[in-house]
């Protein structure tokens, strides 16, 4: 919220960007949202909305967006009588998001690590074109390890979100924090999510099963 869909690339007039705008498009977005949850509600289906901002940098855009967000879910409240419980919180999705995390966390109630996103703008590499050189890089330069974009650079992006959980929780304690994006179904990034102290990663329904697993591996290593 703002939408992303049918963008791949994070640069340019889009996320929180176009929201900020334009904000009749959050406010459309977030009513939808709230109306939405409170029909639920009334049917008597427990609903707990997440409302996340994406593409944050700087943590006046995540304070102009939230007091939008919450001024509809006041207005709805006003309107169905329904007393919504909400999140709002961002997708870390950009380096200066991630180095100044300790600011956005006094604003966010949850943190979610967009990491195809964040992989392009920390390593300055496209998706829509990254075939074109990602397979030499993995096979025969050995520049990574892995196909970035398929498991998560540790060294290089790991280490940003690293910083922003240490960051973030070192500001908001109980804040929660997970990933949304492909990594969440590669074994070694849902292991390496579990070290940093992530609650949470999402996938794609068909790498859950190994998501699963893979936490599972985690969870026991502890032990």
């Amino acid at each position: 919220m703002p939408s992303k869909t049918g963008c791949r690339s994070p640069l340019g007039f889009r996320g929180c960007r176009l929201g900020l705008i334009y904000p009749e498009i959050t406010e459309m977005q977030a009513r939808a949202v709230f109306e939405g949850a409170a029909k639920a509600v009334k049917r008597g289906i427990t609903a707990t909305p997440e409302v996340m901002i994406p593409l944050v940098g700087h943590v006046k855009e995540l304070v102009i967006q939230t007091r939008l967000v919450r001024a509809i879910a006041d207005a709805v409240r006003a309107e169905t009588g329904v007393k919504l419980r909400y999140l709002v919180g961002t997708m870390i999705e950009i380096p200066r998001g991630a180095i100044t995390a300790d600011e956005i966390a006094n604003v966010a109630d949850f943190f979610s690590f967009g990491t195809n996103d964040l992989t392009q703008t920390t390593l300055g590499v496209s998706r829509d074109d990254a075939g074109r050189f990602l397979a030499p890089y993995v096979s025969d330069l050995e520049i990574y390890a892995r196909d970035p974009f398929e498991s998560i650079d540790q060294g290089g992006v790991g280490q940003l979100m690293r910083w922003a959980v240490e960051r973030g929780r070192g500001a908001k304690r109980n804040l929660k924090l997970g990933i949304c994006g492909e990594h969440g179904g590669d074994p070694s990034s849902v292991i390496f999510c579990d070290e940093i102290g992530l609650d949470y990663v999402s996938c794609s329904p068909f790498r859950i099963p190994i998501a699963r697993l893979a936490a599972a591996h985690a969870a026991l290593g502890k032990r």
